[in-house]
Protein backbone atom coordinates (compact mmCIF):
# COMPACT_ATOMS: atom_id res chain seq x y z
CA UNK A 1 0.00 0.00 0.00
CA UNK A 2 1.30 3.61 -0.47
CA UNK A 3 0.27 6.39 2.10
CA UNK A 4 -1.15 4.20 4.74
CA UNK A 5 -0.75 7.58 7.21
CA UNK A 6 -3.41 9.45 5.11
CA UNK A 7 -7.25 9.59 6.40
CA UNK A 8 -10.13 11.78 5.97
CA UNK A 9 -8.45 14.00 7.65
CA UNK A 10 -7.13 15.41 4.76
CA UNK A 11 -9.93 16.82 3.45
CA UNK A 12 -12.31 15.53 0.42
CA UNK A 13 -11.34 15.80 -2.92
CA UNK A 14 -14.72 15.12 -4.53
CA UNK A 15 -17.94 13.24 -2.56
CA UNK A 16 -20.86 11.66 -4.41
CA UNK A 17 -23.98 10.50 -2.47
CA UNK A 18 -26.55 8.49 -3.68
CA UNK A 19 -25.73 8.81 -7.65
CA UNK A 20 -27.93 6.79 -9.87
CA UNK A 21 -27.41 6.11 -13.65
CA UNK A 22 -29.82 3.89 -15.65
CA UNK A 23 -29.97 2.79 -18.82
CA UNK A 24 -32.94 0.68 -20.45
CA UNK A 25 -33.45 -2.76 -18.63
CA UNK A 26 -30.29 -2.21 -16.45
CA UNK A 27 -29.74 0.51 -13.15
CA UNK A 28 -25.77 0.99 -13.71
CA UNK A 29 -25.27 2.81 -10.30
CA UNK A 30 -27.85 2.70 -7.70
CA UNK A 31 -27.83 4.83 -4.80
CA UNK A 32 -23.85 4.53 -5.10
CA UNK A 33 -21.84 7.16 -2.30
CA UNK A 34 -18.04 7.79 -1.81
CA UNK A 35 -15.44 9.86 -0.88
CA UNK A 36 -12.81 10.77 -2.05
CA UNK A 37 -10.03 12.15 -0.02
CA UNK A 38 -6.51 14.17 -1.03
CA UNK A 39 -3.34 12.01 -1.03
CA UNK A 40 -4.85 8.87 -1.28
CA UNK A 41 -5.13 6.03 -3.62
CA UNK A 42 -8.47 4.75 -3.69
CA UNK A 43 -9.43 1.64 -5.13
CA UNK A 44 -12.45 0.73 -7.10
CA UNK A 45 -13.34 -3.12 -7.56
CA UNK A 46 -16.30 -5.50 -8.93
CA UNK A 47 -16.61 -7.36 -11.90
CA UNK A 48 -17.41 -6.09 -15.30
CA UNK A 49 -21.42 -4.65 -15.33
CA UNK A 50 -21.00 -3.96 -11.74
CA UNK A 51 -20.91 -0.58 -12.24
CA UNK A 52 -17.51 1.20 -11.98
CA UNK A 53 -17.02 2.44 -15.61
CA UNK A 54 -20.42 4.35 -15.54
CA UNK A 55 -19.27 6.55 -12.46
CA UNK A 56 -16.24 7.09 -13.60
CA UNK A 57 -17.96 8.58 -16.87
CA UNK A 58 -20.52 10.55 -14.21
CA UNK A 59 -16.84 12.03 -12.90
CA UNK A 60 -15.40 12.83 -15.89
CA UNK A 61 -18.18 14.46 -17.65
CA UNK A 62 -19.56 11.65 -19.62
CA UNK A 63 -22.48 10.77 -18.69
CA UNK A 64 -24.88 12.74 -16.17
CA UNK A 65 -26.92 10.70 -13.02
CA UNK A 66 -30.50 10.62 -13.01
CA UNK A 67 -30.14 11.37 -9.23
CA UNK A 68 -27.75 12.32 -6.84
CA UNK A 69 -25.82 14.72 -5.68
CA UNK A 70 -21.34 15.28 -6.30
CA UNK A 71 -19.57 18.22 -4.35
CA UNK A 72 -15.95 19.31 -4.07
CA UNK A 73 -14.68 20.53 -0.65
CA UNK A 74 -18.51 20.60 0.20
CA UNK A 75 -19.23 22.90 -2.29
CA UNK A 76 -22.41 21.01 -4.60
CA UNK A 77 -21.14 20.86 -8.64
CA UNK A 78 -22.83 20.02 -11.69
CA UNK A 79 -20.15 18.28 -14.07
CA UNK A 80 -21.86 18.59 -17.26
CA UNK A 81 -18.86 17.75 -19.92
CA UNK A 82 -15.40 16.52 -19.50
CA UNK A 83 -14.40 20.60 -20.00
CA UNK A 84 -16.11 21.19 -16.70
CA UNK A 85 -14.26 17.55 -15.44
CA UNK A 86 -11.44 19.24 -16.07
CA UNK A 87 -11.90 22.64 -15.05
CA UNK A 88 -13.11 20.77 -11.26
CA UNK A 89 -9.28 19.08 -11.69
CA UNK A 90 -10.33 15.66 -12.51
CA UNK A 91 -8.11 14.31 -15.18
CA UNK A 92 -8.86 10.49 -16.56
CA UNK A 93 -6.59 7.86 -18.09
CA UNK A 94 -8.26 5.44 -19.65
CA UNK A 95 -7.61 1.88 -20.41
CA UNK A 96 -6.26 2.18 -23.98
CA UNK A 97 -3.54 4.44 -25.19
CA UNK A 98 -5.42 8.09 -26.29
CA UNK A 99 -2.05 9.57 -27.65
CA UNK A 100 -1.58 10.05 -31.80
CA UNK A 101 1.11 7.63 -32.37
CA UNK A 102 1.99 10.33 -35.64
CA UNK A 103 2.80 13.34 -33.30
CA UNK A 104 5.58 14.17 -30.54
CA UNK A 105 4.62 13.18 -26.94
CA UNK A 106 4.62 17.75 -26.64
CA UNK A 107 2.31 17.65 -29.53
CA UNK A 108 0.39 14.90 -28.19
CA UNK A 109 0.01 17.06 -24.78
CA UNK A 110 -0.72 20.44 -26.43
CA UNK A 111 -3.38 19.10 -28.76
CA UNK A 112 -6.29 21.56 -29.23
CA UNK A 113 -3.92 24.22 -27.59
CA UNK A 114 -3.91 27.60 -29.27
CA UNK A 115 -0.16 28.96 -30.38
CA UNK A 116 2.01 26.37 -30.16
CA UNK A 117 4.90 27.46 -31.06
CA UNK A 118 4.58 30.86 -28.63
CA UNK A 119 4.05 28.24 -25.67
CA UNK A 120 6.15 25.62 -26.43
CA UNK A 121 8.86 26.84 -24.58
CA UNK A 122 6.19 27.06 -21.38
CA UNK A 123 5.40 23.49 -21.76
CA UNK A 124 8.21 22.39 -22.13
CA UNK A 125 9.30 23.47 -18.63
CA UNK A 126 5.95 21.96 -17.55
CA UNK A 127 6.64 18.77 -18.83
CA UNK A 128 9.83 18.65 -16.76
CA UNK A 129 7.91 19.69 -13.88
CA UNK A 130 5.33 16.13 -14.29
CA UNK A 131 8.37 14.15 -15.42
CA UNK A 132 10.35 15.08 -12.44
CA UNK A 133 6.89 14.47 -10.59
CA UNK A 134 6.12 11.00 -11.90
CA UNK A 135 9.38 9.97 -11.70
CA UNK A 136 9.88 9.13 -15.11
CA UNK A 137 12.26 10.80 -18.12
CA UNK A 138 10.00 12.03 -20.55
CA UNK A 139 11.47 13.39 -23.92
CA UNK A 140 9.40 16.05 -25.60
CA UNK A 141 10.32 15.39 -28.80
CA UNK A 142 9.96 11.56 -28.99
CA UNK A 143 7.26 10.47 -31.25
CA UNK A 144 4.63 8.99 -29.39
CA UNK A 145 4.34 5.39 -31.92
CA UNK A 146 8.33 5.07 -30.12
CA UNK A 147 6.91 5.06 -26.65
CA UNK A 148 6.85 1.30 -24.60
CA UNK A 149 3.84 0.61 -22.52
CA UNK A 150 4.92 2.20 -19.94
CA UNK A 151 6.39 5.37 -20.86
CA UNK A 152 2.73 5.97 -22.75
CA UNK A 153 1.16 5.03 -19.73
CA UNK A 154 3.55 7.81 -17.74
CA UNK A 155 2.67 10.42 -21.06
CA UNK A 156 -1.21 9.42 -20.29
CA UNK A 157 -0.68 10.89 -16.58
CA UNK A 158 1.17 13.78 -17.64
CA UNK A 159 -1.67 14.51 -20.44
CA UNK A 160 -4.11 13.90 -17.45
CA UNK A 161 -2.19 16.36 -15.18
CA UNK A 162 -1.33 18.91 -17.86
CA UNK A 163 -3.84 22.07 -16.27
CA UNK A 164 -3.10 20.78 -12.64
CA UNK A 165 -5.22 18.42 -11.47
CA UNK A 166 -6.95 17.32 -7.83
CA UNK A 167 -8.01 13.85 -8.32
CA UNK A 168 -6.51 11.61 -11.13
CA UNK A 169 -8.49 8.53 -12.25
CA UNK A 170 -7.04 5.58 -13.78
CA UNK A 171 -8.86 2.83 -15.48
CA UNK A 172 -7.46 -0.60 -15.33
CA UNK A 173 -3.27 1.06 -16.14
CA UNK A 174 -1.62 -2.27 -15.81
CA UNK A 175 -3.49 -4.58 -18.08
CA UNK A 176 -0.03 -5.38 -20.30
CA UNK A 177 2.58 -3.73 -18.05
CA UNK A 178 5.53 -5.65 -17.49
CA UNK A 179 6.02 -6.49 -13.55
CA UNK A 180 8.59 -3.45 -13.13
CA UNK A 181 6.13 -1.18 -15.29
CA UNK A 182 3.89 -1.48 -12.61
CA UNK A 183 6.23 -1.11 -9.85
CA UNK A 184 7.42 2.01 -11.38
CA UNK A 185 3.84 3.16 -12.05
CA UNK A 186 3.19 2.59 -8.23
CA UNK A 187 6.41 4.34 -7.11
CA UNK A 188 4.77 7.47 -9.23
CA UNK A 189 1.36 7.25 -7.27
CA UNK A 190 3.49 7.12 -3.96
CA UNK A 191 5.01 10.79 -5.88
CA UNK A 192 1.45 11.90 -6.77
CA UNK A 193 -0.02 11.09 -3.60
CA UNK A 194 2.63 12.57 -1.42
CA UNK A 195 1.67 16.02 -2.98
CA UNK A 196 -2.04 15.75 -2.10
CA UNK A 197 -3.39 14.23 -5.24
CA UNK A 198 -6.16 12.27 -4.87
CA UNK A 199 -6.15 8.83 -7.15
CA UNK A 200 -8.97 6.42 -7.92
CA UNK A 201 -7.91 3.15 -9.04
CA UNK A 202 -9.90 1.02 -11.10
CA UNK A 203 -8.82 -2.67 -11.21
CA UNK A 204 -9.39 -5.86 -10.78
CA UNK A 205 -6.52 -7.22 -9.41
CA UNK A 206 -6.42 -7.89 -5.85
CA UNK A 207 -2.97 -7.90 -5.29
CA UNK A 208 -2.85 -4.32 -6.77
CA UNK A 209 -5.26 -3.24 -4.86
CA UNK A 210 -3.82 -3.74 -1.57
CA UNK A 211 -0.20 -3.03 -2.83
CA UNK A 212 -1.11 0.41 -4.20
CA UNK A 213 -4.70 1.57 -2.51
CA UNK A 214 -5.01 3.51 0.88
CA UNK A 215 -8.81 2.15 0.93
CA UNK A 216 -10.91 -0.28 -1.65
CA UNK A 217 -14.91 0.12 -2.60
CA UNK A 218 -16.27 -2.87 -4.50
CA UNK A 219 -19.19 -2.39 -6.58
CA UNK A 220 -21.66 -5.27 -7.27
CA UNK A 221 -24.95 -5.24 -9.24
CA UNK A 222 -24.48 -1.28 -9.59
CA UNK A 223 -24.12 -0.82 -5.62
CA UNK A 224 -21.62 -0.46 -3.08
CA UNK A 225 -21.32 -3.04 -1.35
CA UNK A 226 -17.91 -2.71 0.71
CA UNK A 227 -16.03 -0.28 1.58
CA UNK A 228 -12.19 -0.74 3.57
CA UNK A 229 -10.86 2.60 5.14
CA UNK A 230 -7.32 3.56 5.18
CA UNK A 231 -7.40 2.30 9.48
CA UNK A 232 -8.70 -1.04 8.48
CA UNK A 233 -6.54 -1.53 5.03
CA UNK A 234 -3.45 -0.33 7.93
CA UNK A 235 -4.37 -3.35 9.96
CA UNK A 236 -4.72 -5.99 7.30
CA UNK A 237 -2.97 -8.18 6.13
CA UNK A 238 -2.71 -9.19 2.17
CA UNK A 239 -4.66 -12.29 3.30
CA UNK A 240 -7.56 -10.97 5.00
CA UNK A 241 -7.75 -7.99 2.69
CA UNK A 242 -8.00 -10.85 -0.13
CA UNK A 243 -10.68 -12.85 1.43
CA UNK A 244 -12.79 -9.53 2.27
CA UNK A 245 -12.82 -8.38 -0.69
CA UNK A 246 -13.71 -11.73 -2.29
CA UNK A 247 -16.76 -11.91 -0.42
CA UNK A 248 -17.95 -9.03 -1.20
CA UNK A 249 -17.49 -9.24 -5.13
CA UNK A 250 -18.90 -12.39 -5.38
CA UNK A 251 -21.66 -12.41 -2.62
CA UNK A 252 -23.79 -15.45 -2.32
CA UNK A 253 -22.16 -17.09 -5.62
CA UNK A 254 -18.69 -18.31 -2.97
CA UNK A 255 -21.33 -20.98 -1.90
CA UNK A 256 -21.09 -22.26 -5.63
CA UNK A 257 -17.43 -22.29 -5.23
CA UNK A 258 -14.99 -25.23 -4.22
CA UNK A 259 -13.01 -22.75 -1.97
CA UNK A 260 -11.87 -19.40 -1.52
CA UNK A 261 -8.84 -20.22 -3.67
CA UNK A 262 -11.37 -20.82 -6.74
CA UNK A 263 -12.66 -17.39 -5.83
CA UNK A 264 -9.34 -15.83 -6.05
CA UNK A 265 -8.20 -17.80 -9.18
CA UNK A 266 -11.63 -16.26 -11.38
CA UNK A 267 -10.49 -12.52 -9.84
CA UNK A 268 -7.40 -12.99 -10.55
CA UNK A 269 -6.17 -12.11 -7.32
CA UNK A 270 -3.63 -15.11 -7.71
CA UNK A 271 -2.33 -15.80 -11.52
CA UNK A 272 -2.87 -19.66 -12.42
CA UNK A 273 -0.24 -20.91 -14.31
CA UNK A 274 0.48 -23.76 -15.63
CA UNK A 275 3.34 -25.67 -15.95
CA UNK A 276 3.89 -24.38 -19.79
CA UNK A 277 7.19 -24.70 -19.98
CA UNK A 278 7.54 -28.57 -19.13
CA UNK A 279 5.81 -29.20 -22.50
CA UNK A 280 7.55 -30.19 -25.39
CA UNK A 281 5.97 -29.61 -28.75
CA UNK A 282 9.38 -29.69 -31.06
CA UNK A 283 7.83 -33.02 -31.84
CA UNK A 284 4.80 -32.41 -32.97
CA UNK A 285 3.43 -31.38 -36.26
CA UNK A 286 3.36 -28.39 -37.52
CA UNK A 287 -0.61 -27.03 -37.81
CA UNK A 288 -0.19 -23.05 -39.06
CA UNK A 289 3.16 -21.97 -40.32
CA UNK A 290 3.29 -18.02 -42.34
CA UNK A 291 6.86 -17.46 -44.29
CA UNK A 292 7.59 -13.99 -44.89
CA UNK A 293 3.76 -12.94 -44.96
CA UNK A 294 3.44 -9.00 -45.66
CA UNK A 295 0.05 -7.32 -46.27
CA UNK A 296 -0.79 -3.75 -47.24
CA UNK A 297 -1.65 -0.67 -45.18
CA UNK A 298 -4.77 -0.61 -42.88
CA UNK A 299 -6.11 2.66 -41.62
CA UNK A 300 -6.17 1.80 -37.94
CA UNK A 301 -4.16 -0.69 -37.88
CA UNK A 302 -0.33 -1.10 -38.70
CA UNK A 303 0.30 -3.53 -41.96
CA UNK A 304 2.41 -6.73 -41.21
CA UNK A 305 5.32 -6.91 -42.71
CA UNK A 306 7.82 -9.87 -43.28
CA UNK A 307 6.58 -12.11 -40.33
CA UNK A 308 7.51 -15.95 -40.47
CA UNK A 309 5.78 -18.05 -37.54
CA UNK A 310 4.83 -21.57 -36.70
CA UNK A 311 2.23 -23.15 -34.37
CA UNK A 312 2.43 -26.94 -33.23
CA UNK A 313 -0.56 -29.57 -32.93
CA UNK A 314 -1.62 -28.63 -28.91
CA UNK A 315 0.51 -25.60 -29.03
CA UNK A 316 -1.19 -21.45 -27.65
CA UNK A 317 1.04 -18.71 -29.06
CA UNK A 318 0.32 -15.42 -27.78
CA UNK A 319 1.25 -12.25 -29.61
CA UNK A 320 2.12 -9.42 -27.28
CA UNK A 321 2.26 -5.95 -28.21
CA UNK A 322 0.92 -1.92 -27.96
CA UNK A 323 -2.63 -2.40 -29.75
CA UNK A 324 -3.12 -1.50 -32.98
CA UNK A 325 1.02 -2.48 -34.23
CA UNK A 326 -0.59 -4.92 -36.47
CA UNK A 327 -2.16 -7.54 -34.50
CA UNK A 328 -5.84 -7.53 -36.26
CA UNK A 329 -3.86 -7.29 -39.87
CA UNK A 330 -2.37 -10.89 -38.82
CA UNK A 331 -5.31 -11.92 -37.19
CA UNK A 332 -7.06 -11.03 -40.72
CA UNK A 333 -4.81 -12.63 -43.13
CA UNK A 334 -4.30 -15.67 -41.58
CA UNK A 335 -8.15 -15.80 -41.20
CA UNK A 336 -8.54 -15.16 -45.19
CA UNK A 337 -9.89 -11.55 -44.73
CA UNK A 338 -7.09 -9.84 -45.87
CA UNK A 339 -4.73 -10.84 -48.40
CA UNK A 340 -0.94 -11.68 -48.54
CA UNK A 341 1.01 -9.52 -50.85
CA UNK A 342 4.29 -11.71 -50.04
CA UNK A 343 4.72 -14.92 -48.41
CA UNK A 344 3.15 -17.94 -47.85
CA UNK A 345 0.53 -19.41 -45.24
CA UNK A 346 0.75 -23.23 -44.68
CA UNK A 347 -1.92 -25.58 -43.03
CA UNK A 348 -0.56 -28.94 -42.44
CA UNK A 349 1.85 -28.47 -45.11
CA UNK A 350 -0.44 -27.08 -47.71
CA UNK A 351 -0.06 -24.01 -49.31
CA UNK A 352 -3.71 -22.00 -48.46
CA UNK A 353 -2.28 -18.92 -49.08
CA UNK A 354 -5.01 -17.92 -51.78
CA UNK A 355 -7.74 -19.61 -50.08
CA UNK A 356 -10.38 -17.61 -49.15
CA UNK A 357 -12.49 -17.11 -45.70
CA UNK A 358 -14.56 -20.48 -47.36
CA UNK A 359 -12.15 -21.93 -48.18
CA UNK A 360 -9.96 -21.75 -45.05
CA UNK A 361 -13.08 -22.13 -42.53
CA UNK A 362 -13.41 -25.27 -44.55
CA UNK A 363 -9.86 -26.69 -44.12
CA UNK A 364 -10.19 -25.97 -40.60
CA UNK A 365 -9.00 -22.50 -39.70
CA UNK A 366 -11.49 -20.27 -37.59
CA UNK A 367 -11.62 -16.68 -36.35
CA UNK A 368 -12.87 -15.32 -33.10
CA UNK A 369 -13.05 -11.48 -34.17
CA UNK A 370 -12.49 -9.04 -31.20
CA UNK A 371 -15.77 -7.50 -32.68
CA UNK A 372 -18.07 -9.52 -31.22
CA UNK A 373 -21.19 -7.95 -31.74
CA UNK A 374 -20.72 -6.11 -35.31
CA UNK A 375 -18.22 -8.09 -37.39
CA UNK A 376 -18.95 -11.85 -35.67
CA UNK A 377 -22.63 -11.83 -35.32
CA UNK A 378 -25.74 -10.55 -37.00
CA UNK A 379 -27.48 -8.53 -34.02
CA UNK A 380 -31.05 -9.20 -35.34
CA UNK A 381 -30.67 -12.71 -36.06
CA UNK A 382 -31.46 -15.32 -33.61
CA UNK A 383 -28.74 -17.39 -31.67
CA UNK A 384 -29.40 -21.05 -34.11
CA UNK A 385 -28.68 -18.83 -37.10
CA UNK A 386 -26.24 -17.16 -35.31
CA UNK A 387 -24.41 -20.22 -34.15
CA UNK A 388 -24.59 -21.42 -38.17
CA UNK A 389 -23.82 -19.08 -39.63
CA UNK A 390 -20.75 -20.24 -41.01
CA UNK A 391 -22.38 -23.94 -42.40
CA UNK A 392 -24.75 -21.91 -44.59
CA UNK A 393 -26.08 -24.21 -47.31
CA UNK A 394 -24.75 -27.83 -45.36
CA UNK A 395 -26.72 -30.29 -44.95
CA UNK A 396 -28.11 -31.28 -42.69
CA UNK A 397 -28.86 -27.90 -41.88
CA UNK A 398 -29.74 -26.70 -45.18
CA UNK A 399 -31.78 -28.94 -47.65
CA UNK A 400 -32.78 -28.18 -51.48
CA UNK A 401 -31.75 -24.58 -50.53
CA UNK A 402 -33.70 -24.09 -47.75
CA UNK A 403 -32.95 -23.86 -43.80
CA UNK A 404 -34.24 -26.89 -41.61
CA UNK A 405 -35.20 -25.76 -39.04
CA UNK A 406 -35.60 -28.42 -36.92
CA UNK A 407 -32.25 -29.74 -37.49
CA UNK A 408 -30.21 -25.77 -36.91
CA UNK A 409 -32.23 -25.66 -33.69
CA UNK A 410 -31.62 -29.29 -32.72
CA UNK A 411 -27.77 -28.11 -32.73
CA UNK A 412 -28.11 -25.06 -31.91
CA UNK A 413 -29.55 -26.52 -28.16
CA UNK A 414 -26.79 -28.70 -28.11
CA UNK A 415 -24.09 -26.12 -28.23
CA UNK A 416 -25.91 -23.70 -26.00
CA UNK A 417 -26.36 -26.78 -23.10
CA UNK A 418 -22.60 -27.35 -24.01
CA UNK A 419 -20.93 -23.75 -23.78
CA UNK A 420 -23.43 -22.77 -21.26
CA UNK A 421 -25.05 -20.28 -23.16
CA UNK A 422 -27.40 -18.29 -21.29
CA UNK A 423 -30.27 -17.35 -23.75
CA UNK A 424 -34.16 -17.68 -23.22
CA UNK A 425 -34.24 -19.99 -26.45
CA UNK A 426 -32.47 -20.31 -29.86
CA UNK A 427 -34.89 -18.01 -31.26
CA UNK A 428 -34.19 -14.83 -28.88
CA UNK A 429 -32.04 -12.29 -31.44
CA UNK A 430 -28.31 -12.62 -30.21
CA UNK A 431 -27.98 -8.80 -29.85
CA UNK A 432 -30.08 -8.97 -26.83
CA UNK A 433 -27.63 -11.38 -24.99
CA UNK A 434 -24.94 -9.76 -22.51
CA UNK A 435 -20.99 -9.82 -24.25
CA UNK A 436 -20.44 -12.89 -22.46
CA UNK A 437 -22.64 -14.79 -23.84
CA UNK A 438 -22.13 -13.38 -27.61
CA UNK A 439 -18.35 -14.51 -26.91
CA UNK A 440 -19.62 -17.99 -25.87
CA UNK A 441 -21.99 -17.86 -28.70
CA UNK A 442 -18.67 -17.29 -30.97
CA UNK A 443 -16.36 -19.67 -29.65
CA UNK A 444 -19.36 -22.26 -30.18
CA UNK A 445 -19.81 -21.34 -33.52
CA UNK A 446 -15.76 -21.11 -34.59
CA UNK A 447 -14.65 -24.27 -32.21
CA UNK A 448 -17.24 -26.98 -33.90
CA UNK A 449 -16.75 -29.19 -36.21
CA UNK A 450 -13.77 -29.62 -38.15
CA UNK A 451 -11.45 -26.87 -36.43
CA UNK A 452 -7.92 -27.22 -36.67
CA UNK A 453 -6.30 -23.92 -35.96
CA UNK A 454 -8.32 -20.79 -33.88
CA UNK A 455 -7.35 -17.41 -34.02
CA UNK A 456 -8.34 -15.55 -30.77
CA UNK A 457 -8.18 -11.68 -30.69
CA UNK A 458 -9.01 -10.23 -27.39
CA UNK A 459 -10.88 -12.97 -26.27
CA UNK A 460 -12.32 -11.96 -23.03
CA UNK A 461 -12.22 -7.89 -23.47
CA UNK A 462 -15.31 -6.61 -21.28
CA UNK A 463 -16.05 -9.70 -19.64
CA UNK A 464 -17.04 -10.75 -16.17
CA UNK A 465 -14.44 -12.81 -14.54
CA UNK A 466 -16.02 -15.96 -14.12
CA UNK A 467 -16.76 -15.55 -17.99
CA UNK A 468 -13.42 -15.12 -18.54
CA UNK A 469 -12.43 -17.95 -16.68
CA UNK A 470 -14.71 -20.05 -18.77
CA UNK A 471 -13.27 -18.74 -22.23
CA UNK A 472 -9.74 -19.57 -20.94
CA UNK A 473 -10.28 -23.54 -20.10
CA UNK A 474 -12.32 -23.57 -23.33
CA UNK A 475 -8.65 -22.69 -25.73
CA UNK A 476 -6.95 -24.83 -23.18
CA UNK A 477 -9.35 -27.88 -23.51
CA UNK A 478 -9.53 -27.15 -27.52
CA UNK A 479 -5.04 -26.86 -27.37
CA UNK A 480 -5.20 -30.36 -25.23
CA UNK A 481 -7.03 -31.88 -27.94
CA UNK A 482 -4.25 -31.27 -31.15
CA UNK A 483 -5.72 -28.04 -31.65
CA UNK A 484 -3.77 -25.18 -32.05
CA UNK A 485 -4.62 -21.48 -30.93
CA UNK A 486 -3.09 -17.96 -32.19
CA UNK A 487 -3.81 -15.94 -29.00
CA UNK A 488 -4.37 -12.05 -29.42
CA UNK A 489 -4.31 -10.21 -25.91
CA UNK A 490 -3.66 -6.94 -24.51
CA UNK A 491 -3.96 -8.63 -20.64
CA UNK A 492 0.15 -9.58 -20.32
CA UNK A 493 -1.75 -11.84 -17.62
CA UNK A 494 -3.68 -13.50 -19.78
CA UNK A 495 -0.95 -14.47 -22.28
CA UNK A 496 1.28 -15.86 -19.38
CA UNK A 497 -1.80 -18.20 -17.89
CA UNK A 498 -2.68 -19.76 -22.05
CA UNK A 499 0.57 -18.95 -23.76
CA UNK A 500 3.17 -21.65 -24.77
CA UNK A 501 4.82 -18.67 -26.28
CA UNK A 502 4.58 -15.16 -26.42
CA UNK A 503 5.94 -13.46 -29.82
CA UNK A 504 6.05 -9.76 -29.70
CA UNK A 505 4.49 -7.57 -32.46
CA UNK A 506 5.63 -4.12 -33.13
CA UNK A 507 5.11 -1.88 -36.14
CA UNK A 508 3.83 -4.64 -37.90
CA UNK A 509 6.89 -7.23 -37.28
CA UNK A 510 7.83 -10.01 -35.00
CA UNK A 511 10.64 -8.53 -33.00
CA UNK A 512 10.89 -11.30 -30.38
CA UNK A 513 9.81 -14.94 -29.41
CA UNK A 514 9.64 -15.52 -25.59
CA UNK A 515 9.41 -18.98 -24.38
CA UNK A 516 7.14 -19.06 -21.21
CA UNK A 517 8.96 -20.87 -18.84
CA UNK A 518 9.97 -18.97 -15.57
CA UNK A 519 9.25 -16.42 -13.15
CA UNK A 520 10.54 -13.19 -15.77
CA UNK A 521 8.26 -14.26 -19.01
CA UNK A 522 6.74 -10.81 -18.87
CA UNK A 523 9.94 -9.02 -17.67
CA UNK A 524 11.43 -10.60 -21.33
CA UNK A 525 8.25 -9.95 -23.26
CA UNK A 526 8.41 -5.89 -21.77
CA UNK A 527 11.99 -5.55 -22.99
CA UNK A 528 11.06 -6.70 -26.47
CA UNK A 529 8.05 -4.43 -26.64
CA UNK A 530 10.08 -1.23 -25.58
CA UNK A 531 12.88 -2.56 -27.64
CA UNK A 532 15.62 -2.93 -25.35
CA UNK A 533 16.30 -6.49 -25.76
CA UNK A 534 18.89 -7.53 -27.96
CA UNK A 535 18.41 -11.26 -27.84
CA UNK A 536 16.57 -13.73 -26.15
CA UNK A 537 14.50 -14.83 -29.26
CA UNK A 538 13.81 -18.68 -29.27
Amino acid sequence: MTNTESSPANGGVIRLHEITKAFPGVIANNKVSLELHNAQVHCLLGENGAGKSTLISILAGLQLPDSGTISVDGTPVFIGSPRMAKRLGIGVVHQHSTLVPGLTVLENLMLGEPGFRKREKLAIQRLEELSDLLGARILPKTPAAELGLGQQQQVEIAKAMWTGTRLLILDEPTSMLTPSAIDALGESLTRLTARGLGVVLITHKLREAYKMGDCVTVLRGGRNVAHLSVERMATMDEDSARAEILRAMFGDELADMDDLSEAEEISGATVARREVSRIDFSSAPVKLRLDSVTTGARSMDASITDISLEIRAGEILGIAGIDGHGQTGLAEVVAGQQNAFRGVIELNGADITRLGVRGRQAAGVRYVTDDRLHEGTVANLPVSINLMLKRIGEAPFWRAGQIDKKAVNKEAERLIEEYTIRTPSPATRVGTLSGGNIQKVLLARELGEGSQVVVVNKPTAGLDLKTVRMVHDVLRDFAAGGGSVLLISTEMDELIQLSHRIAVISRGSIVGMVPNDGPDTAERVGAFMIGGAEDGAA
